[in-house]
């Protein structure tokens, strides 16, 4: 469990680092890209895999808004992929733990954030006298200092945590889990609702509508329905292209008739 820990906390501190330090987020921290890294050096990207579409169809309805981010979906991915993996647990009870996983977290990022924000007087006066220490000392604060703390932090609750959340819930009766399931499927769709909610348009929305028919009633699996759906855009695309080239094209052409005319007149 430990070797495993260590194993979380690096891939939790190496994309912490890489995407929002030095890459200036490139969605790599989402959970798409972050289960199937802990699935494959867990030994199980096939769960890695399934967790991460569905954990990423929670998160993307979730918001960052002036700066308050309700749920950190790095971490939550972390421990909730490594704990269905190394205990054996259905992805579904790991599912249904990453949101809590994820509020505790944030909140406790929110803690530190004043701690940090406390050296900003230090940061300025370095910067002004010597510029060559404050870039040397603000990348090694930022790769180390900074994301070391979550980073210890996630260790201890893979290490020390899981099994005793794993013991937790085994004993826990059978309708609890049974509503655990529940909770996660409940969760997925309340997360892709909420971005429905903000990408919503009626000249597309038909699709939605579509798309669930092709899935539900005909049988076919989203990699075939979005083979589907991404022929239907690209026509979509090409043919808005072609009318957009025509109208402007039928202006040009008035436009030079226009000039010709009055050329002529005079």
């Amino acid at each position: 469990m430990v070797q495993s820990a260590i194993v979380v906390a690096l891939v939790y501190w190496f994309i912490n680092v890489l995407d929002q330090s030095f890459l200036s987020w490139q969605c790599l921290s989402r959970p798409i890209v972050v289960a199937p890294v802990v699935g494959l050096l867990l030994g199980d990207f096939h769960t890695g895999i399934l967790m991460g579409a569905s954990l990423e169809a929670i998160f993307m309805g979730i918001s960052a808004i002036g700066g308050s981010i309700p749920a950190d979906p790095l971490s939550a991915t972390c421990i909730s992929v490594a704990y269905s993996i190394l205990t054996g647990a259905d992805a579904e009870t790991g599912i249904a733990l990453a949101l809590p996983i994820g509020t505790l977290m944030s909140s406790w990022n929110a803690m530190l954030t004043p701690i940090f924000a406390s050296l900003a007087p230090y940061w300025e006066n370095l910067c002004q006298k010597n510029i060559k220490a404050f870039t040397v000392q603000t990348l090694l604060f930022t790769t180390f200092v900074q994301p070391l703390v979550n980073t210890v932090v996630l260790f201890i609750a893979v290490a020390y945590g899981i099994e005793g959340l794993n013991a937790a819930l085994a004993v826990l009766p059978a309708w609890v889990m049974t509503g655990l399931g529940a909770a996660s499927s409940m969760m997925t769709a309340v997360g892709f609702a909420i971005l429905v909610s903000m990408i919503w348009s009626n000249e597309v929305g038909i699709f939605f509508f579509v798309g669930y028919v092709l899935s539900s009633v005909t049988g076919l699996d989203s990699l075939k329905v979005a083979i589907i759906a991404a022929a239907i855009a690209i026509t979509m695309f090409f043919g808005e292209k072609r009318h957009i080239d025509t109208k402007n094209a039928m202006a040009n052409s008035s436009a030079a008739t226009a000039v010709n005319d009055e050329e002529d007149f005079f």
